[in-house]
């Protein structure tokens, strides 16, 4: 089920109109060959969130925003438009359905050569459809 959560949610993000303008990728790892800004998974983790009557996940997803710029205001924005559509991730998918999302954390640095990154980390239980 972890996998089917990252590739819906790669999908989802990727096919987000405002996102689609302001990411030159949005992939399920570091892309091999993307120029800033991009978004991928960094790592994500899964436990046991079964119920008696339904097989279910806890999983932990990880997400890395590669970015270039002076403005670290222009990354949060950014930041914050990926997390609006994480949190509007249909709750019905294939496989599988979404019980929770849950923000859980985010961190901000400054990298050489004018880079930034951010990470966003967020909870996701689900149910095997």
């Amino acid at each position: 089920m972890e996998s089917l959560l990252r590739t819906a949610l790669v999908d989802w993000l990727a096919s987000d109109p405002v996102l689609l303008t302001r990411l030159n990728a949005v992939t399920e790892e570091t892309p091999a060959r993307a120029s800033l800004p991009w978004l991928g998974i960094a790592t994500s983790a899964s436990t046991d969130w079964s119920t008696k009557t339904a097989r279910g996940r806890e999983v932990r997803v990880a997400l890395e925003l590669q970015t270039r710029g002076d403005d670290p205001a222009e990354t949060s924005v950014l930041t914050a438009l990926i997390e609006r559509r994480i949190e509007s991730l249909p709750r019905k998918q294939t496989g599988f359905a979404l019980a929770s999302v849950t923000f859980l954390r985010s961190r901000a640095e400054q990298r050489e050569r004018n880079t930034r990154a951010a990470l966003v980390e967020y909870r996701f239980r689900i149910l095997e459809a």
